[in-house]
């Protein structure tokens, strides 16, 4: 099953990296009315919630910096400020985190999970839950954003 989850996250980046390539800055950064953020907020909380969900909750170090956890973490909101460096930066990490966690998932770096439960009510148990969890909630995103270029 983990391998099909890998899957889906990976299908799910090269959905989410068309986003980036295929709206400009100012796009990305748009918070359309109605809206609490916007698609370049989506894609960057994305990448820091599997790294909280994955590492974090594993007593491990994440792979992203203590910056862009402060800008995407749950809660925050966008100030549509964006630079392009910065959505370059969230590019590269929609892959290089996938990279990273299928390494790890095979050199078994994952000893114990810290359970938790997610704003949405699930229990997560273990890694095989952070990962389902993961995609579930890519997909909530992915939603999001699919709403939000209507407003483009």
């Amino acid at each position: 099953m983990e391998q099909a989850i890998l899957k889906n996250l990976r299908t799910n980046h090269h959905i989410l990296s068309k986003f980036i390539d295929g709206y400009s800055l100012e796009q990305l950064n748009k918070i359309p009315e109605g809206f609490r953020n916007n698609i370049i907020w989506n894609i960057g909380h994305i990448i820091v919630a599997q790294q909280g969900l994955i590492y974090r909750s594993s007593d491990l170090p994440i792979h992203v910096t203590k910056d862009m956890v402060d800008k995407y973490t749950n809660g925050t909101v966008p100030d549509g400020n964006a630079t392009q460096d910065e959505v370059d930066e969230i590019k590269g990490l929609l892959f290089s985190t996938l990279d990273q966690l299928e390494k790890d998932l095979e050199e078994g770096i994952f000893e114990h999970y810290n359970e938790r439960q997610t704003k949405t009510g699930f229990t997560i148990s273990n890694l095989e839950d952070a990962l389902v969890f993961c995609s579930f909630h890519e997909g909530i995103h992915l939603g999001m954003i699919l709403s939000i270029r209507k407003f483009l």
